[in-house]
């Protein structure tokens, strides 16, 4: 229908297996971003399901959080990414 990307959420509800199998049936230049309990530590098996790429928000920051602290987070997810 036009889409330039899909938004898989919430994806805590939901497992890789459930994206690898609507990867199987979608267009294979529309990406899926999976957004919602994504840490870095559950990356890997939503990027080998397919996914396109990542909503983060609250596993970034958290009102009244330091920049640091902030650009720490980001990092751990930039790490986890490339892993």
């Amino acid at each position: 229908a036009g889409a330039d990307a899909l938004k898989l959420f919430p994806a805590e509800a939901l497992t890789p297996t459930v994206l690898k199998a609507q990867k199987a049936v979608l267009p294979p230049h529309v990406p899926v971003l999976v957004v919602g309990g994504i840490q870095p530590g559950n990356m890997r098996p939503w990027l080998d399901a397919g996914a396109g790429g990542f909503g983060l928000g609250g596993g970034i920051y958290k009102p009244g959080q330091s920049a640091e602290e902030t650009k720490r987070k980001a990092r751990a997810y930039v790490e986890a990414a490339k892993r």
